[in-house]
């Protein structure tokens, strides 16, 4: 998973380590939803539900298979996995200079919320 991040170009956070990732798969196994092909890992999406909202983070498609709509394949899973859970609200985290995340976004039907910033503390790692 680390590894396709990497490949990705997914933007480094202070989470992107194996033990954060074992704790998310601990508390909720069904959070993290992947693709494969031919047995590879070439897609990955956390859908993360907080019992009041629903969150995407760390959308990453490896980039051999782009193009072929396995990233919104893997968004519409996450949605209804979040709609199950009864999620009225999602939203995803988006590097502010990841243009095409940006426009990936706003083409599967996400609005682009400008008026809010985000606010981080990150506790025992480096930033």
């Amino acid at each position: 998973m680390l590894d396709l991040w990497s490949v990705a170009d997914a933007v480094p956070t202070p989470t992107d380590r194996l033990e954060p990732l074992q704790v998310l798969l601990s508390a909720d196994p069904g959070a993290l939803i992947v693709a494969d092909a031919a047995g590879e890992l070439v897609g990955s999406l956390i859908a993360a539900w907080n019992g009041w909202r629903g969150s995407f983070y760390r959308l990453a498609v490896h980039p051999d298979h782009r193009r072929r709509g396995l990233a919104t394949r893997l968004v519409r899973a996450g949605e209804q996995r979040l709609r199950e859970r009864g999620a009225l609200r999602l939203d995803a985290l988006v590097a502010d200079d990841q243009s095409a995340a940006l426009r990936f976004w706003s083409a599967a039907g996400y609005d682009l919320q400008a008026d809010r910033r985000r606010f981080v503390r990150n506790f025992g790692v480096a930033p």
